[in-house]
């Protein structure tokens, strides 16, 4: 028996026209909070000239979105599935555009990261909607799978447009435009959504675990927190506290989950393998692809001189082929199994890695457009059939927690990315240039120069002269090494991961039981 078989797939009753509008509609405000995360790229200079933030406040004003959304996905999941996951969703809708008027009009930085906080908040609410809201339309599995192929095509879709449409905001508008951008589809959601989004029964036999949700949040928030700081500003004895009481936070709501009358989340999934497959390859594909696109931002500019806003043009050009994975990697698991490809999606992301290797001080463009565009083809590839594999292993009444566990999985996993391979990235940098700078450099300078390749790039410009462009290219070439090293430990990691799923795939070979039996 195959894994398709398992899952159920081709069974269940089959979706008709006002069920594919209505996920036209729930890509709405998906878009919207992917874009979210990113929209922010180019606006924050201009914020920074209006509200002269403290360098302690830009960062929570780009970070505290992301790191709200992810606390409170497992929470807000849980919401859906007791109170209706339709009227959580338009609820959210309310939110995040009352919270976007306030921060496009916010008049101090403090005022800001609370609207950016508010925005977190609601996008939490509406992300394990969409998807929860597509298991509950959509029975019959392939036609399920075709829907969170279309979903996961939009996320990844959302968070590359978000650079590009800010700046074409911010050249003809004051950066407010970029939150003001969300109210008008939010309307559309709002006017559309009680006509074609179908309404989930409410379950008023349980209740909202609200100690469970303070855990998952405390957990969620310090982990990422202490995993981004230390990769960004390096060790500090507080980041690696914060990591342990994150874990210590999780141990508690793993604890909290097994002895609730009404648990917030039901652990008996993850002893289904296929399940915590799904999360963990979920996982590590985000890992490799926000990893990697840490790298490439830099590489762009720092290496090939290109403005923000061309660098983001440039940046889309990886994204024509990788919106053709999803519906592709539906297709070929019809035919060979999901976790086959789940296993070759891993592989065709690690030679993206592997050609990455080949990018040069004086290389062309085209070689590292094309590796990016290798590696987002296998990332997508894992993240629509590991949001497959997981959406299909519950019921329905479960499907808002069980899509906040997806998207949380994923929240983890670029969290880590960033942290690995950026402390790995430089490490390997800061070597790189000690080992070629000119002995006759001032130990100042090398210290700015061994930082980061934007500082180095700004010294060296400073200094100017042929001294200047010697320095730069050692900055330079130093961060193409670094990309290399990088790219050899992502490929070493998605090697290991396709390996997983192979052999999953070669001893899977039971009935999964039916979602009632992992309910408790």
């Amino acid at each position: 028996m195959t894994l398709d078989t398992e899952l159920g797939a081709g069974t269940g009753q089959r979706a008709g026209r006002k069920e594919w509008l209505a996920l036209a509609v729930l890509a709405l405000p998906l878009l919207l909070v992917s874009m979210d995360v990113s929209v922010l790229y180019f606006a924050v200079p201009f914020i920074g000239a209006d509200l002269a933030p403290t360098a302690a406040q830009q960062l929570w004003i780009f970070d505290v979105y992301g790191f709200v959304l992810a606390g409170l996905l497992l929470g807000m999941g849980a919401v859906g599935d007791i109170f209706g996951r339709r009227r959580v969703l338009l609820i959210g809708a309310v939110a995040f555009s009352a919270a976007s008027l306030f921060a496009a009009y916010s008049g101090s930085a403090e005022l800001l990261i609370a609207a950016r906080a508010l925005q977190g908040l609601a996008g939490a609410t509406l992300m394990p909607s969409t998807l929860g809201l597509i298991r509950s339309m959509f029975h019959d599995a392939k036609q399920r799978g075709r829907a969170i192929a279309i979903w996961t095509a939009v996320m990844t879709g959302g968070i590359a447009l978000g650079p590009v449409l800010s700046g074409i905001l911010l050249e003809h508008f004051w950066w407010g435009s970029v939150f003001l951008i969300n109210v008008p589809a939010m309307v559309l959601l709002l006017i559309l959504g009680p006509f074609l989004l179908p309404e989930t029964p409410r379950d008023r036999s349980r209740r909202f675990d609200l100690p469970g949700a303070v855990l998952a949040l405390a957990t969620v928030l310090t982990v990422i927190w202490g995993v981004k700081q230390w990769a960004t500003e390096g060790f500090a004895v507080g980041y690696p506290a914060a990591i342990v009481a994150g874990l210590l936070a999780g141990g508690l709501f793993v604890v909290r989950q097994r002895t609730a009358a009404d648990p917030m989340l039901d652990l008996s999934l993850f002893r289904s393998r296929l399940f915590s497959a799904g999360a963990i390859s979920n996982a590590v594909a985000m890992f490799a692809l926000v990893g990697n696109a840490v790298f490439l931002t830099q590489y762009l500019q720092a290496v090939q001189g290109l403005s923000p806003f061309v660098a983001a043009l440039w940046s889309i050009v990886p994204s024509i082929p990788v919106s053709a994975a999803a519906p592709i990697a539906m297709s070929a698991a019809a035919k060979v199994g999901r976790l086959p490809v789940i296993c070759a999606g891993f592989l065709v992301a690690a030679a993206g890695f592997v050609t990455m290797t080949q990018v040069g001080v004086d290389g062309s463009l085209a070689v590292v457009l094309i590796a990016a565009g290798i590696l987002g083809v296998g990332t997508v590839v894992v993240l629509t059939l590991a949001a497959e594999i997981a959406m299909g292993s519950t019921t329905p009444e479960k499907a808002g927690t069980v899509a906040a566990v997806v998207e949380t999985s994923g929240e983890l996993g670029g969290a880590l990315g960033i942290a690995v391979l950026g402390s790995v990235g430089a490490a390997a940098y800061a070597h790189s240039v000690a080992a070629h700078l000119p002995a006759a450099v001032p130990a100042d300078v090398a210290g700015q120069l061994k930082s980061t390749i934007g500082e180095a790039v700004a010294v060296a410009t400073g200094i100017g002269g042929d001294a200047g462009a010697a320095l730069l290219l050692v900055s330079r070439s130093a961060f193409t090494d670094s990309m290399t090293v990088v790219s050899i430990c992502g490929a070493v990691v998605l090697v290991l991961a396709a390996g997983m799923a192979a052999v999953l795939a070669r001893t899977t070979r039971q009935v999964r039981p039916e979602p009632a039996v992992l309910t408790p």
